[in-house]
């Protein structure tokens, strides 16, 4: 019982601890019920911010693109939005407004058909992704897109026709990127793939003979598979060699002879196109220089069908760069000339640079060439007007080009007509149009000489014969400012002398006689000339009176204008002589505050500079900077003996002597025709026999290199590296500018300025250079690289130079020289104003201000003052001078010009007194207490 009663007790315990570990569990669950309930809570709040968040985003991104739907980066920020939040019906409406206005990148038109397909699995919905398939692959040659939709096709193998329409979409899609030497492999061997499926289909089980049908069905099966692999062969595509092995595996009758040769010649291109497609896969985009040798390459082999595969694949990463378009849509209009092609071409040209009026233009034009209707066309120029010019002169220019369609549409024979009245209209539009729109957005009308006005005028005079329509718009184009121009009156006279009377010409040139104000002197001769032919001789006396009257006005207004401009100029040259005086005088009271203690130097005599003591050094040259002036007493070495009791401060003046010492010992080797001279050179300049000889040797062999050091051993920022041939000279100077530690080292000609005063090495012209370009206000972080690239889109760039301080930093200015005026003309009306960083950039035909007196070759400045000479010594260390201030001025005053010749009493004074006679003590003495 006791065992019994112990056992139940302990039965009763365990069934009390079970009980308490349930309850506890149950309690641990509950809590963990709560904190999950909780935690969800917390993420259904999370995600409701979230949701909020991003449908307050969408709908200010759908604002934005109300407001402006070109906006581009707007419309893929929008989509992402939606497809992140899984609204399928707006995303699917957002990405179809985009493609309305923009073609669409690979990756964009993939996510769209990879979401429309999952959408649209159903059977009867398959047209409708055939049809977004068919707007995928007319922007860009894409393989993918092409693989894809090849893929999707074969899907529907099992409809009506299902397996044609496979083929077919093959066929295109090898006809579109089978060319393509890197990716158009994976569309043959898709190709192949399907059509190897197809043949398994129809093989009859092994061990049965197949019936004469079925051997029918697989000839033709087998022979569509060898055609396949004989085509590509006759490709040049990448790893064309596997392809070709796998051809003798699986063909049972071996490789023909004839496939054998083609094989063997698309082997042969592939050769000489491979190092071109190996630049384009190392190069980093956009590959422009890459693709431009390619293009090259194949326009120079001659075939069509790559050409245009190479166009494809440039404008496909560089879709945004109008110059590649032209050249493509001017090749498919000059050369295949394949309706369907061209006109797509040009669609997709306007769709990717829609800015570029040229492009337009050209889409005008060949849509007339190929008899597209007047509706597409009309379409096509409205599309145009609002597509966003950059300058005014675009809209002249498309207009021109559409009226021009427009001129060719009527057929004159007829008095009247609807084409007529059409282009009637048009011209009055334009007019209007150029009048509000144009100059309301860029302030001028970009048609200054009214040549619409003037193409109207003569259409009325020659087809409408509608003599007085031509004259009343004539009269509104001499009415806008044009009166002045000499060439606008001779165009309206020439109107009237071809369609009009004798009148109306006389009229003509006698009031533009009266308000020409560029070349009177021209109109004056053609009025003379036109009474000579028909006027009386009272029309001749009236013309001579009337041009000798207006030509003595021109004179004196021309006198009057000259002494104006030579007062002005007298103006600036005593204001700029007054400057220097002032500074001269400052300098001297500065010089002067030294105290009593100053050190004072004699200034040298010039038998004391002879006398010297060193004689054997090399005498003072001056070299020309890059400013075109001159650097006078440039000393060449300062390797001379010092004199008594001289002691090198420190190791590296010892150094420096040491170097010129060695540089001296050999003056016979010294040859100025095969040296260069060498300055800006950055002062602390390390070694710099060693850096500059580093520098030069791969110009050619160098004899000496002979840096100039200070009488205390610091380098002085120059040298001379002399070379054993002049030839190495030409190389030498084509380093002029280079960065050596952070400053430009300028490289000059090592002339002797004593023996070529007139020498000068300023390479930059000083007159207009229509094919050049100054551009100003560039940020300083801007490049070399960067402005090229920018320039490049609107010419060949033959030559780019920032022009920057001496010390290396840059001054926001740029000279840009294209291949022709008409490139640099262009290139300013579309980068004048253009931003680049946060700066508003200047650009102008390079029309450098005229050089001052003084830098002009030939010119002494020892005419305005006389050259001081120094001794041995130099300078000094002081500039503070003995003689009495008096003494500085001019002895005799500039004489005055009389009639453009000088005074013959003041002439005869300066010749007699020749050279100014040295003054004694006593003179100075005398000049003192005068003061």
């Amino acid at each position: 019982m006791a065992a019994s009663s112990s056992a139940e007790q302990t039965q009763l315990h365990d069934m009390e601890e079970e009980e308490e570990g349930m309850e506890e569990r149950e309690m641990e669950s509950d809590e963990e019920n709560r904190m999950r309930g909780e935690n969800s809570d917390e993420e259904e709040d999370d995600s409701s911010d979230d949701e909020k968040e991003n449908e307050a985003e969408i709908q200010r991104l759908e604002e934005q693109l109300s407001i402006n739907a070109f906006d581009y980066n707007c419309h893929v920020d929008l989509i992402k939005l939606l497809k992140q939040e899984g609204e399928l019906l707006r995303l699917r409406k957002a990405r179809q407004k985009m493609s309305e206005l923009f073609p669409l990148t690979e990756e964009i038109w993939l996510e769209w058909l990879k979401d429309e397909i999952r959408l649209t699995e159903e059977e009867p919905n398959r047209e409708k992704v055939y049809e977004l398939f068919e707007k995928a692959v007319t922007d860009y040659i894409c393989p993918d897109i092409w693989l894809e939709f090849a893929q999707y096709s074969i899907g529907g193998m099992g409809l009506p026709d299902g397996m044609e329409k496979v083929r077919s979409i093959f066929e295109r899609a090898v006809m579109a990127v089978g060319l393509h030497m890197t990716k158009g492999q994976a569309v043959w061997e898709a190709y192949r793939e399907f059509e190897n499926v197809i043949l398994s289909t129809v093989q009859p089980p092994p061990g049965r003979v197949p019936s004469c049908e079925e051997q029918g069905r697989l000839n033709v099966q087998l022979e569509r598979i060898h055609t396949l692999f004989r085509r590509q062969l006759a490709v040049p595509l990448m790893d064309m060699e596997a392809t070709f092995a796998e051809y003798e595996e699986w063909s049972e009758q071996g490789v023909a002879e004839t496939v054998m040769i083609q094989y063997r010649k698309a082997l042969q291109q592939l050769a000489k196109c491979k190092p071109l497609e190996e630049a384009l896969i190392l190069a980093e985009p956009p590959k422009m220089a890459e693709y431009q040798a390619f293009l090259d390459f194949e326009l120079k082999e001659g075939d069509p069908a790559r050409i245009q595969i190479i166009y494809e694949r440039a404008l496909a990463e560089n879709c945004l760069v109008p110059d590649m378009w032209t050249k493509y849509t001017t090749y498919l209009d000059r050369q295949l000339k394949f309706k369907d092609l061209v006109l797509s071409s040009h669609e997709r040209a306007v769709r990717n640079c829609p800015w570029t009026m040229g492009l337009w233009k050209s889409y005008l034009l060949a849509l007339e060439r190929y008899d597209a209707d007047h509706a597409t066309v009309s379409d096509v120029f409205e599309k145009a007007l609002i597509a966003g010019f950059i300058q005014a002169t675009d809209y002249v220019e498309i207009w021109q080009a559409f009226l021009d369609y427009l001129r060719r549409r009527v057929d004159f024979s007829k008095e009247s007509s609807k084409e007529l009245e059409e282009l009637r209209g048009s011209f009055a539009r334009s007019l209007e149009y150029m009048k509000q729109d144009v100059e309301e957005r860029f302030g001028e009308s970009g048609d200054a000489s009214c040549i619409i006005m003037q193409i109207w005028a003569r259409i009325e005079a020659l087809h409408c014969k509608n003599i007085q329509k031509a004259r009343e718009l004539w009269d509104s184009i001499l009415t806008k400012g044009n009166a002045k121009y000499a060439n606008m009156w001779l165009e309206y006279y020439n109107l009237e002398r071809s369609y009009g009377d004798n009148a109306h010409c006389r009229k003509a040139l006698h009031r533009a006689v009266q308000c020409t104000s560029d070349y009177p002197e021209h109109v004056c001769e053609v009025l003379l000339t036109f009474e000579r032919v028909e006027g009386s001789l009272e029309d001749w006396d009236v013309a001579v009176l009337k041009t000798e009257t207006r030509l003595n006005r021109v004179n004196e207004q021309r006198a009057k204008a000259a002494v104006k401009e030579a007062n002005h100029a007298r103006q600036e040259e005593d204001r700029g002589d007054q400057r220097q005086k002032n500074k001269a005088d400052k300098k001297g009271q500065k010089k002067g505050q030294k105290g009593p203690g100053a050190v004072l130097k004699r200034k040298a005599t010039q038998d004391d500079h002879h006398n010297d003591w060193n004689n054997d050094s090399a005498p003072k040259r001056r070299r020309g900077t890059r400013d075109g002036a001159t650097e006078e007493n440039m000393e060449t070495e300062t390797g001379r003996n010092p004199p008594p009791g001289y002691k090198p401060g420190n190791k590296r003046a010892q150094q420096g002597s040491a170097a010129q010492s060695r540089n001296d010992e050999k003056p016979e080797l010294r040859n100025d025709d095969c040296s260069v001279f060498i300055s800006n050179l950055a002062y602390t300049l390390e070694e710099p026999e060693a850096k500059l000889r580093a520098q030069f040797e791969s110009c050619g062999p160098i004899a000496q290199v002979r840096p100039v050091f200070a009488t205390k051993g610091t380098f002085k920022g120059y040298g001379y590296v002399q070379f054993e041939s002049t030839v190495s000279v030409a190389e030498a100077l084509k380093l002029d500018r280079r960065e050596v530690e952070g400053r430009p080292m300028f490289v000059s000609p090592c002339v002797d300025k004593k023996e070529n005063p007139d020498f000068k090495i300023f390479k930059y012209n000083t007159t207009m250079e229509r094919q050049k370009l100054f551009i100003s206000g560039l940020p300083f972080s801007c490049t070399k690289e960067q402005l090229e690239e920018i320039c490049k889109s609107h010419g060949t760039v033959k030559d780019l130079r920032l022009v920057t301080y001496r010390s290396g930093k840059p001054k926001g200015l740029a000279y840009v020289e294209f291949a022709d005026d008409t490139q640099a003309s262009q290139a300013v009306l579309k980068m004048d104003g253009m931003d680049i960083g946060e700066n508003k950039i200047c650009v102008a035909i390079s029309n450098p201000p005229r050089r001052n007196m003084m830098d002009k070759p030939g010119f002494d400045r020892t005419d305005l003052m006389p050259r001081q000479v120094f001794g041995g010594r130099g300078r000094g260390r002081t500039q503070l001078s003995l003689i009495p201030r008096s003494l500085h001025r001019q002895s005799e005053p500039v004489s005055k010009v009389k009639n453009g010749t000088v005074d013959a009493e003041a002439a005869g004074k300066s010749s007699a007194a020749g050279e100014t006679k040295p003054l004694s003590n006593s003179d100075f003495a005398r000049m003192l207490l005068s003061k």
